[in-house]
């Protein structure tokens, strides 16, 4: 089967796709965002699409516990969906996950544009994955205006 090349892909599906979703602001500002599994942004762009890019990276949550899936696609399995994406789970705290999605994105020259992206979807999946102590509330430390002080 012969390949396409991705800016042909992009030309394809970047105003209609199933999983572009067109938000209205104010007067004539329209933002276009999608849904794929391999959009760190999920901003619809040519740089973060996971259907044009032969090279995607994906951050996940990943079971119930405190682990994060990362996974990336392997190169040379294009016309096999079944065995794409190349995952891999950790179990860390914050800082080596970290470590470990920059050495996987950026130093071994995988999508070294997409590092910025990709610690800030760690971050944001990280911090969603914690859950809130209970217990004593902290006390509000404002200053109280009394009734009868000036």
């Amino acid at each position: 089967m012969a390949t396409v090349p991705d800016q042909l892909v992009w030309e394809i599906v970047k105003r209609n796709n199933c999983f572009l979703v067109k938000e209205f602001g104010r007067g004539n500002a329209s933002v276009q965002f999608s849904k794929e599994s391999n959009n760190l942004y999920n901003l619809n762009s040519y740089k973060h699409s996971g259907l044009a890019n032969r090279k995607t990276v994906t951050i996940q949550p990943s079971g119930k516990d405190q682990s994060v899936a990362l996974a990336t696609t392997k190169t040379k399995k294009q016309n096999k969906p079944a065995s794409l994406l190349h995952k891999s789970v950790m179990r860390k705290e914050f800082p080596r996950m970290a470590k470990a999605v920059t050495n996987q994105v950026s130093d071994n020259y995988y999508r070294p544009d997409l590092k910025t992206a990709a610690l800030a979807r760690l971050s944001a999946v990280h911090r969603s994955l914690k859950v809130s102590k209970s217990g004593l509330k902290k006390r509000n430390r404002q200053n109280v205006k009394t009734p009868g002080r000036k």
